[in-house]
This record gives structure tokens, sequence and C-alpha cells, in this order.
């Protein structure tokens, strides 16, 4: 009789174990650094969708030097999602820019605008973007890719890189070198507000250089990834009128080609479905909309995305 409880009991036991259910899936989204928005908002998601899968998944945002190194690292698999600036993935999925070769990338989502400007030191004498010659200039960490959209914005305005000095490092970084006088204009953004944007303004008294309308515009024309943007007044500190300003290519989350269709569309559904989530934790989760969510922007959808959005009645026919 004890024989036979302890081996029920046995039984018992190991049946308990086996129905812990399937173990947590680990995952990665590659960013960028910090200062900028796509490492906060990669953050953001990536804890709205760990919470959304109930254990089942836990995604780590990690800090990278942004969408170059990304694209490279969901090539090699280090890397399962990704965020991205459009106007570099649009180039590499197709081998251009100085891209080695076409990557297989496919986008999952395309999230809110990344407007980034030119800011100063009021008081620099730098009023125009034509006045940065000469200059000492932060154009973004090195191997990030700002040149992307950095290099035909400044030849709409009649300049290049060898105009000016540039000098490479991140947005907080950037801000300090403002700072400490030792660059005289840092081109910084993101999703609104920007964190690099908003300590400056809150550390310095700074100046937001005005685009050409002309060269604005032609560039809107030439190039798929720029689109107008503005800045509401009173984003930041001491800005009191609206900022006309550019999109330089919308923030988006891409993965590899070769990732499977049923986790793209779970990552997909889990993240849409509780975009209010990311709101609370950014306000660039308000991109996550019926209207933008599925807008491409040059780059292919992974057919798990293009699969979510059918089944939930907001996939644009035209893409």
């Amino acid at each position: 009789m004890i024989r036979t409880s302890l081996l029920t009991a046995l039984v018992l036991t190991l049946a308990c174990g086996s129905s812990s259910g399937p173990k947590t899936r680990y995952l990665s989204l590659g960013t960028a650094p910090s200062g900028g928005a796509f490492f906060v908002v990669g953050g953001a998601i990536t804890t709205t969708v760990t919470e959304a899968s109930a254990g089942e998944w836990s995604i780590t945002a990690e800090a990278t030097k942004g969408t170059q190194e990304n694209i490279r690292r969901l090539a090699t698999g280090e890397l399962e999602f990704a965020m991205a600036n459009a106007s570099i993935s649009y180039f590499a999925v197709r081998g251009e820019g100085g891209w080695d070769k076409a990557y297989q990338i496919q986008s999952i989502m395309t999230l809110a605008p990344n407007i980034a400007l030119f800011i100063t030191s009021k008081g620099s004498g730098i009023n125009t973007i034509a006045d940065l010659k000469g200059k000492r200039v932060t154009v973004g960490p090195a191997g990030a890719g700002f040149e992307f959209f950095i290099e035909p914005l400044l030849a709409g305005h009649g300049l290049s890189y060898e105009d000016f000095t540039p000098l490479y490092a991140t947005q907080d970084a950037a801000v300090a070198l403002l700072g400490d006088g030792s660059a005289d204009a840092a081109f910084l953004g993101g999703a609104v507000p920007t964190a690099s944007i908003t300590q400056a303004a809150t550390s310095h008294d700074i100046t937001f250089i005005p685009f050409d309308e002309a060269a604005k515009e032609k560039l809107i024309a030439d190039y798929p990834f720029f689109s107008a943007a503005t800045i509401p007044a009173n984003t930041y500190r001491g800005q009191d009128q609206d900022y006309a300003g550019l999109n330089v290519g919308s923030m988006q989350l891409i993965t590899a080609s070769s990732q499977d269709e049923e986790t793209i569309y779970q990552f997909t559904k889990r993240l849409y479905e509780n975009r209010a989530a990311v709101v609370e934790r950014h306000p660039a989760g308000r991109a996550i909309n019926p209207k933008n969510a599925a807008r491409s922007v040059g780059v292919p959808f992974h057919p798990g995305a293009i699969r979510y959005y059918r089944e939930a009645g907001i996939w644009p026919e035209t893409n």
C-alpha cells in the first residue's frame, strides 16, 4: 500500500511538472544609443509586447549604434526585430547608397515621423543652414547612417560635409558639446518630443535653424522618405511658435525576410492591439494607428504583418 501510494505521488509530481507550459522565448529588438527616440520608443514597444505575451515572450531592447548596425545584425540572426530609419532601410533593401549588397529585410510597422533639425546656441550667428559653412557641427554617431538623409538635405541647401567640420557623437553627447562650446551646431531629432532636444532646450538657450522652404519642397519631391512635418509651439522650452520641420525618414519596425510568419504575425498583433500601452510610455505610440501603421515607406512588408493588417481590415491594397 505504501509502495503504491509513493508510485502514485511520483506520477502526479511528474504530471504536474510536465503541465507547466512552454518555456519563455527570449527575443531582442535593436534600438539606438540613448538620447534619441529609438532607444525610448523601442523600450516602450518591447515592454508592451512582452506584457501582452503573458509570459510566452521576453523581449529585450538593445542599445545599438542605430539603423545600419541593426540591419546587419538582423542579417546575421543576432536580432529578431529592429528599429530603423526609413531613409536608411530604403537604400539598404535596394543595395544602394553605399550598401555592400541588397539586404533581405522587411517592414513590420511604420511608426512616428523622425523630425530632425539643426539647432544652435542663441547668439551663435548661425541663422540659416548656409551659415553652417566653416563651423563645427555634430552629425550623429559614427556608423549610425545619418548621412543617408543629412547628405541630400545639405545638398539641397548648397552644402556638403566638406563645408564644415563634422563631429560624430550620440545625441546626448551632442548636447554636451553644444553646451561647452565644442560644437557650433547639432543635428538632433526623432519622434516628438525628442529627449535630446528637450535636454538642450532645458539646459541652454537654443535656436532652431530653419529650412529653406524651396529647398525643402524639392527634397520632398525628389526623395520618397522626406515629408513635411511640424513641431507644435511650446513642445520645447522657449519654442513659442510652430516649427516648419522635415520628416527625414519615418521610424520603422523591421525584421529579416527569413523570420517566420507566425512570429511576425503575433508580434504585430500584440503591438497593434495594445498600442494604448505604448502611448502611455511615449507619445510616439500615437503613430500606431489605422492610417499609419501599414503605410508603405519604400520597404516591403513581411507576410506575417500583412496577414495581421488584412485581418484587422487596415491593409492598404495600394501598398
